[in-house]
């Protein structure tokens, strides 16, 4: 058991299988043709990725950043050089693949251009798709390159790396920001 659990990956790979029958055993719910089951499978990726990126957003933001300051000059390399690349690699993919599957989910439904220009009924779901676009073309264009000089990813001078900090704290707070009318918006919109 130890052994299974300490996999990762295989973790992962049984709650894929696992997932999946359990989308296909309860498929009466929201119907059992393609459409609806490709629908399920899109929610449940677009909410998995969701989790990762917001849940990482928010350990950012709540833990790591904060707890920084406190940390032992020592030991701060642990953190940098190690667990920062891995939360920002997450953190990152987890954004990108939470608006791909939300902007697949859209137009496999007919709405992301009614809800993208804010046409008819698709106010709420529209504002959620754009705040949630926003944070993550900060998470891309704005924390990441950043990071990758703070981290010494990429090579940058001691003005840059000082440039970059308040940079990326500011767009990674601005995310904390977006992401709380963001989740309302994407949570009672009630879309297919």
């Amino acid at each position: 058991m130890a052994k299974f659990f300490g996999n990762l990956h295989l973790v992962l790979a049984v709650g894929l299988v696992l997932s999946i029958v359990v989308i296909m055993a309860f498929a009466g719910y929201t119907g059992a043709d393609a459409k609806e089951m490709t629908n399920d499978i899109m929610h449940w990726l677009h909410v998995f990725f969701g989790i990762m990126w917001i849940g990482l957003l928010y350990y950012l933001n709540f833990v790591q950043v904060p707890t920084m300051p406190k940390i032992p000059a020592e030991l701060k390399a642990g953190v940098t050089g190690h667990i920062a690349p891995s939360v920002l690699f997450f953190f990152r993919w987890g954004a990108a693949m939470t608006v791909l599957f939300g902007l697949i989910i859209a137009f496999h439904n007919g709405y992301a251009i009614p809800a993208l220009t804010f046409a008819g009924d698709y106010n709420l779901i529209g504002l959620g798709m754009w705040l949630a676009l926003v944070m993550a073309f900060n998470v891309w264009f704005i924390i990441w390159p950043a990071q990758k000089k703070i981290l010494g990813i990429v090579e940058a001078s001691a003005e840059e790396k000082a440039a970059a900090a308040p940079r990326a704290l500011i767009a990674s707070r601005t995310n904390v920001l977006l992401s709380l009318p963001m989740l309302w918006c994407m949570v009672n919109s009630n879309l297919g």
